[in-house]
């Protein structure tokens, strides 16, 4: 667990990392790969969307309970995870910046846990066109009085609030003003 750890808190060479732990750098992506997987197979068990109305009453209780929002459950957003870039159609993942990526989709609640993840686009996808095809946004679409929050990168629905844009009223400026330090959560999530 040690070599995993110290690989993924700053994945520089293999080789170097085994030489600092006195293994082999076989074994340092061994163990990577190991440890790695094992996480990956157990992670439905830790990451869980909530999706019965039991479950959705108890986030927006807990969001209530240290949050303004009252119909919130948790919160949204992309990042984007760099990769190599693939021999087939890699230009799809190529992002704005250039680099080829991953733009993931992930959502946490008000304990701050991640509840959803969707890896699926590629880095050139907006992240509302992976909201839009989401299994989150599924479940949630036909749900009353539950959303999320997102920044300016999604499009306002009934399940998901984001800012408004070229404020003026005092209401909408305080709004967003609100939403920003809500949403400060996934950021720290994602940190």
């Amino acid at each position: 667990m040690k070599i995993c750890l110290r690989y993924l808190g700053d994945p520089v060479y293999q080789q170097g990392i085994g030489q600092e732990l006195g293994v082999s750098q076989a074994t340092v992506s061994r163990t990577v790969d190991r440890v790695v997987n094992s996480i990956v197979a157990q992670s439905n068990e830790w990451i869980k969307f909530p999706t019965t109305n039991h479950e959705l009453i108890e986030d927006k209780r807990i969001w209530q309970s240290m949050y303004k929002f009252s119909t919130a459950t948790g919160v949204i957003d992309c990042t984007h995870i760099g990769i190599l870039k693939p021999n087939r159609d890699g230009d799809v993942y190529i992002n704005r910046k250039g680099k080829p990526t991953l733009n993931v989709q992930v959502t946490c609640d008000g304990r701050e846990m991640f509840t959803s993840v969707d890896f699926s686009g590629p880095g050139s996808e907006h992240d509302s066109r992976i909201w839009r095809n989401s299994q989150t946004r599924s479940q949630l679409i036909n749900k009353a009085n539950v959303v999320l929050l997102g920044d300016d990168g999604y499009g306002i629905e009934p399940c998901l609030m984001t800012p408004f844009r070229n404020t003026t009223p005092l209401a909408e400026i305080n709004y967003n003003k609100l939403l920003k330090q809500e949403r400060v959560i996934i950021e720290r999530c994602f940190g």
